[in-house]
């Protein structure tokens, strides 16, 4: 095993152990994936599979890997890890199937839009004792990582507030929109994570409200397109997320904690640092259009997190209790939008 750096960084010692990994799905999120496997020590794509024989065929190029149908990737002596990066519909059945292989399991979220769904892809990764760790990305970047060390090392004080702004800067397509299981569940679950990521208290009641402001085809396919939500932490910490499928501006991703003794800040990062002021203005540089933009350094960090997690041992860095916690809190958010009022979690189950 490698010594790795505080910040999840570069090995700095021996080469780290090699795990073997089974690509299953290769659209956009997997060819990510698949892009940073092949560039970060103690990984390797032994196979790649997918349903569209094009996808699959391009990844194999690009990563030197064979392709294997989904089964021969479970059943192979030479995959030791899988990276489900396939559609939501399929997370729980390949969980299982992996689980029972005996395969440590990286999973993109959401796990299920379904609680039961979601219990029982656990009871499976429980049952037999493999790794698990869902892609919540986001608690891998530097600087939503640095407010949440602030607040629990105490340097806010008592925290009262945490205030998060997640925005897209274009919407989705209707068609994505009618089976992504919806914006919390879809969009919103990432901030529902990093409630639980950085505050130190369990969310007990959900309030939250929504409308159709960007696109009324999203409308029409059943969603809504912007919301605020707010969460009660059992501690009486209140977490606000603010949330909208279009920023024209770029892609908007800011947490603030503020708390008795001061604030911490995870702000917007420029597309670089360069700027010029005139007598009229001050000029400087958008922001990072898109999530692959903005997050590539986070999703690097995740899966040097999950290697030192696999092979060191301990604790996953985003487990079963965070998969969990924040799709009761998203099944929350929805059923609190419906009815117009606060719901409490433990509704949900």
């Amino acid at each position: 095993m490698s010594t790795r750096d505080a910040g999840f960084g570069v090995p700095t010692g021996p080469e780290p152990e090699v795990r073997r990994v089974g690509l299953l799905g290769c659209g956009r999120i997997g060819r990510l994936h698949a892009g940073l496997l092949a560039d970060t020590p103690g990984f390797t794509v032994a196979g790649v599979a997918d349903a569209v024989p094009e996808a699959a065929r391009a990844v194999s190029a690009s990563t030197g890997a064979p392709l294997m149908s989904i089964d021969e990737v479970l059943a192979s002596p030479d995959v030791d890890t899988v990276a489900i990066c396939t559609s939501t519909d399929t997370h729980v059945d390949l969980v299982v199937a992996a689980a029972r292989a005996g395969k440590a399991i990286f999973c993109e979220k959401p796990l299920s839009l379904s609680l039961a769904e979601v219990d029982r892809a656990l009871a499976a990764v429980e049952a037999a004792g493999v790794p698990f760790m869902v892609g919540f990305n986001r608690r891998f970047d530097p600087g939503h990582a640095s407010v949440r060390d602030a607040v629990r090392k105490g340097e806010v004080g008592d925290l009262h507030v945490l205030r998060i702004t997640s925005r897209d800067p274009a919407p989705p397509p209707p068609a994505y929109v009618a089976v992504s299981g919806g914006m919390f569940l879809d969009m919103v679950i990432h901030d529902f994570d990093m409630a639980g990521f950085i505050v130190a208290s369990p969310v007990v009641e959900v309030y939250a409200r929504g409308a159709v402001r960007v696109d009324p085809l999203i409308g029409q396919a059943g969603d809504i397109d912007t919301a605020v939500t707010m969460l009660v932490h059992e501690d009486g910490t209140l977490t606000t997320i603010d949330n909208s499928r279009e920023a024209v501006y770029g892609f908007d991703q800011r947490i603030e904690a503020f708390g008795s003794g001061g604030v911490a800040v995870s702000d917007n990062p420029s597309r670089h640092a360069g700027w010029r002021r005139t007598a009229e203005a001050t000029i400087g540089q958008p922001l990072p259009w898109f999530f692959l933009e903005r997050y590539h350094e986070s999703y690097r960090r995740e899966w040097v997190a999950f290697h030192d997690y696999v092979v060191g041992g301990g604790d996953s860095p985003s487990g079963t209790d965070a998969v969990r916690s924040c799709t009761a809190i998203a099944l929350a958010a929805g059923l609190s939008l419906r009815e117009g009022r606060p719901v409490r979690v433990d509704e949900i189950g």
